[in-house]
């Protein structure tokens, strides 16, 4: 199941999508909830999202990035634990690290704490030659660059996240006068 999201800072709410895509990267399944900019519910939304779509046959989540929606920190952990899955967050630029930039928010302590609690993220190579940076639970680094590999065809976005970010995209978009 891969994951993604899209926000404008304009907006209360962001779109989450989730795809649940086959070996053969057909499509079988998608759903979709919504988190607050700038809040701290991305956790309950991305535990929604797989929830929602009753399926006891994803092997594992794949999540475009841990803190979304402007500064809503996604609990890793959580995830992992809650849904019982191997958790893959994959991240695409190098960065000192959000703390900094948390800290303007009046629960920032929180948000630091969920930050810290998600570990480090650490640099690979795909297959197609890319870097990224990813953060795994529920499975081992090479378990982690072999789902990659398998469903990155080209660049560095995987096709389960891929598809997520457009149908996220798509529906922002369509309920923008709603999510304001």
């Amino acid at each position: 199941m891969g994951i993604a999201e899209s926000f404008r800072k304009d907006m209360k709410k962001s779109v989450l999508a989730g795809v649940v895509m086959r070996g053969d990267l057909v499509i079988d399944g998608f759903s979709f909830a919504f988190a607050t900019v700038g809040g701290m519910d991305a956790t309950d939304a991305v535990l929604r999202l797989y929830r929602d779509l009753q399926r006891g046959d994803v092997n594992a989540i794949l999540l475009s990035g841990a803190v979304i929606s402007w500064y809503n920190v996604v609990d890793l952990p959580r995830v992992h634990e809650e849904t019982g899955k191997p958790l893959l967050c994959v991240t695409y630029e190098e960065s000192e690290g959000l703390e900094k930039y948390l800290k303007q928010f009046e629960d920032w302590e929180e948000r630091i704490r969920v930050y810290r609690r998600n570990g480090e993220r650490e640099k690979v190579f795909l297959r197609t030659g890319k870097e990224v940076y990813i953060r795994y639970f529920g499975m081992r680094k090479d378990e982690a660059l072999g789902l990659l590999n398998k469903f990155t065809l080209s660049g560095r976005i995987p096709e389960p996240v891929r598809v997520a970010r457009i149908l996220a995209r798509s529906l922002m978009r369509t309920l923008s006068d709603y999510l304001r």
